[in-house]
Parts: C-alpha cells; sequence; structure tokens
C-alpha cells in the first residue's frame, strides 16, 4: 500500500517570497522538474499544493506572467467568436429585431366552441356538412343568419352569437364574411380566427381597390342588381360560385342564397382582428369568386397558416372534412378521421 508522503521539511511558498529548490540536471535548465521526495506547502493549507519544485522567485513570476497572456488571449479569441458576423446587427437590440416573432399558433386554447359566419349569395346551412364533423368531433357550432343589409347589422348578429359562448371560440368566415370576423374578431372570447376563402380587409381599407389589383374573377359578371340588393344569376352561381358541386344541389343552394344590400360591401372595417389573433386560411384554387391569387396574398399578409384545396369558393361544401379538419386545428382538436359523408 502506498503511504502518503509526509509533509515533514517540507519547503514553504508564499506568494511574496518564494524559496528556491534542490535541482539538477535537464530539469533545472528548464525550470521545474517533479520530485517524489519533495511538495511544496501553501501558508494557507497544510497539505502539498504541487509535486513540482520552483526554481526561483523570478522564474515562477515569469511562468505567472506567461499563464496570464495565455488567459487574455482566451478571453479575446472567445470575445471574436460571439461577435456580430460581418453585415449582421451589430447591436442587442437590432439582433432581437431579426429574431423571428413567436408564432401565436403554437399558444393557441382549446376551445369547445365554434361560431360560423356565411358570406354573400349565401346563407347559414351552406356550413351544414362542416358542421356534421365540427359535432362529431364534440363542438358545439353555431352557425349565424347575416342579415346582409349593413357592417354594423351584421357584426351585431355576430356579436350576439358570441355574447351566448361560455369559453374559447373559434370564429369562421367565409367569402364576404372574412371581412365581418376581422372586425368581430377582437372579442375576448374569439381564441382563433379561421378564413375559407375569404376577404380580410385591414383596417380602413378600400377592399374593393385591393382586389382590382388581381385579375377581375368571372362571376362578377353575373351580379344581378334591383332596388338597392344584387345576387348572383343563376348561371353565375352554378358556373362560377358552386362549380364542382353537383348541379342539382348547386341549383337548391342558389334558390336560398340572401340578397345583399349594396351598402354592405363598401363599408369599410374598423379593426383587423388577424393582425393579433391565431390565424388560420384555407385557398380554393379552382375559384372564379375571388381570385385565388388575391387570396394568397391576404393569408401572407395575416401571416396565417395556409392550406390550398382543389376547389371552388363553395370549399365549405367540396370539401367539408378539409375545412373541418382546418377549424378543429385552430381549436387545438385533433382532425376527423372518419368520413361522414
Amino acid at each position: 500500500m502506498l503511504s502518503r508522503p509526509s509533509t515533514a521539511g517540507a519547503q514553504t511558498i508564499t506568494w511574496g517570497n518564494i524559496r528556491s529548490c534542490r535541482v539538477s540536471g535537464q530539469s533545472a535548465r528548464r525550470g521545474i522538474v517533479p520530485r517524489a521526495s519533495s511538495r511544496l506547502v501553501c501558508p494557507l493549507h497544510p497539505a502539498a499544493v504541487s509535486p513540482f519544485a520552483v526554481r526561483s522567485g523570478p522564474e515562477m513570476m515569469m511562468r505567472l506572467r506567461n499563464l496570464a497572456v495565455a488567459l487574455a488571449c482566451l478571453v479575446a479569441c472567445s470575445r471574436a467568436s460571439a461577435a456580430p458576423r460581418p453585415g449582421g446587427p451589430d447591436q442587442g437590440e437590432a439582433a432581437d429585431d431579426q429574431m423571428p416573432a413567436p408564432n401565436p399558433q403554437a399558444r393557441v386554447p382549446v376551445a369547445n366552441n365554434v361560431v360560423l359566419v356565411h358570406g354573400l349569395y349565401a346563407d347559414g346551412s351552406c356550413w351544414l356538412d362542416v358542421i356534421r364533423y365540427l359535432q362529431s368531433a364534440g363542438l358545439k357550432v353555431t352557425a349565424v343568419q347575416n342579415p346582409l343589409v349593413s357592417l354594423a347589422a351584421d357584426t351585431a348578429a355576430i356579436r350576439r352569437i358570441l355574447a351566448l359562448q361560455d369559453g374559447p371560440t373559434v370564429l369562421v368566415g367565409h367569402s364576404f364574411a372574412g371581412t365581418l370576423i376581422s372586425e368581430t374578431g377582437m372579442h375576448p372570447i374569439v381564441s382563433a380566427l379561421v378564413y375559407v376563402a375569404a376577404r380580410a380587409p385591414d383596417a380602413g381599407e378600400d377592399f374593393g381597390a385591393l382586389a382590382a389589383k388581381f385579375p377581375r374573377p368571372p362571376a362578377s359578371a353575373g351580379v344581378v342588381k334591383a332596388n338597392g340588393f344584387f345576387w348572383l344569376s343563376e348561371e353565375a352561381f352554378l358556373r362560377d360560385f358552386a362549380g364542382d358541386l353537383e348541379p342539382a344541389r348547386a341549383r337548391a343552394l342558389y334558390a336560398v342564397q340572401g340578397r345583399v344590400a349594396d351598402a354592405l360591401v363598401t363599408t369599410r372595417t374598423t379593426v383587423a382582428a388577424w393582425k393579433t389573433k391565431p390565424t388560420w386560411y384555407q385557398v380554393s384554387t379552382q375559384d372564379r369568386t375571388i381570385d385565388p391569387e388575391l387570396e394568397r396574398f391576404l393569408a401572407k399578409r395575416m401571416k396565417a397558416t395556409t392550406v390550398e384545396l382543389p376547389s371552388s369558393h363553395l370549399s365549405l361544401l367540396s370539401h367539408p372534412r378539409e375545412i373541418a379538419d382546418l377549424i378543429l386545428t385552430a381549436a387545438g382538436r385533433k382532425v376527423v378521421n372518419a368520413d361522414l359523408r
């Protein structure tokens, strides 16, 4: 068994006075040598602090100076590696500005309620197929019946329904109803917004002027006007509004379309709820009522989580399961696994 070396007779080292140790040969030329029989004792500690002996006080000071230089070089290298790259921000504040904004979708609360809002040329019955999927997933669903007479009247109808909800609620708008949910979506009970091939104006924006920057959709040519109201002709409804539905079903929907007051579509919104609420958007790639490129522009401007479907403007009827899945995602729920059709 090895015994602990005795410290008897050991030399003592102090920061103010360093005593020389006996060394010989080549080891002496290097300055320090390992010695099995000699240890150094620090006055601050009763035990040996090193198995090496130091040749002289000046030599120790030189070694300490070299160590300090090495440490200074290490610190300088560390600072250089942490410095911003050329062309990047040179201040912490500027760097923070370039950091990606937190994703609100990642913080969306689980919602038990969904409020569905129809657009122009339709009524609440256009949501029937989507409602079945949402109800099968355990959600409480309400479809608003818009009067389609003014922004004030239509948003009041939505707010009445929102006031009846008992917890976090996903607010969904199709087509023109995107304008309505943008105006009403700041309600504190609204946890997320879903736009289905929908308008999405900014606050105070002239949406007609924005839409004019994109190709004019074919359905516009089929608008019929009378006595301060307008609607779609049957031909335009079947071909341009509900082009991927069965003709018999499309005709039934044509029969229940609402008449729209002229003033409704020209009134500008006062807020844009999509700027603060988690937002999803569905683009209809075969839409002939709102140009698909306009839909993509709106979705990108909102930074919405976006899906595209090969659908007419009535994606909520031709692709109800996919629309329901989008809404369920916005509600923090699992998507539908079964096809109810």
